[in-house]
């Protein structure tokens, strides 16, 4: 990696928590400043501008959450416990995700749906890489027996378990209530139960 290459990943590391939290609209330059300890020229010699910055920071804030899931899922034998993995998972790193601002999917989404398409678009493109990669696990579950193929919708199962997760988030991060988070987290689990 060369040093522009390792100063613009620096960059990238230090901004996206503050991106996370404040928002692309609530981020100032001096954030980005103060998070790096660079000055405005050192980013804007690495990055075009401000959108470059935020579409990088939230590629590695969706990153960072979706590697645990690519792990623990891949640790699983069966396909339920692999469907299992998301609400088991959100609930171990749940006051992490909190403290990290909430999911950068469900903050980019919200902020960027009118304001934003760029960003938006980013968003979008990540909950469908979510969807689908649900439904792929509920299909081969179908396939290999694990669940009853002819009650499941898998792409509207897949659908109501990205709602449920996102939803169950910004109630609870809205709220401060995290017993409404365990209950949204046990309405998950029974659906993925009732697969099979």
């Amino acid at each position: 990696m060369s040093k522009a290459e390792r100063t613009r990943q620096f960059i990238i590391e230090k901004t996206a928590p503050v991106f996370n939290k404040k928002g692309y609209a609530g981020t100032s330059l001096n954030d980005m400043t103060t998070a790096t300890g660079l000055t405005k020229g050192s980013i804007y010699g690495n990055f075009d501008n401000k959108d470059e910055v935020a579409v990088e920071a939230f590629h590695y804030n969706q990153k960072a959450i979706s590697a645990n899931f690519a792990s623990a899922i891949a640790e699983k034998d069966s396909y339920k416990e692999k469907l299992l993995v998301y609400p088991h998972l959100y609930e171990n790193l749940f006051l992490k995700v909190i403290a990290f601002g909430g999911c950068p999917i469900l903050n980019t989404a919200i902020e960027a749906d009118d304001t934003h398409p760029v960003l938006k678009e980013h968003a979008n493109v990540a909950i469908e890489k979510w969807k689908s990669g649900i439904v792929y696990l509920i299909e081969k579950g179908i396939e290999a027996g694990e669940f009853k193929a002819k009650n499941i919708n898998p792409e509207q199962t897949a659908l109501t378990m990205v709602a449920s997760i996102e939803g169950a988030i910004m109630i609870t991060k809205l709220s401060g209530k995290s017993n409404y988070f365990k209950a949204i987290m046990i309405s998950v689990k029974k659906m993925i139960e009732d697969l099979a």
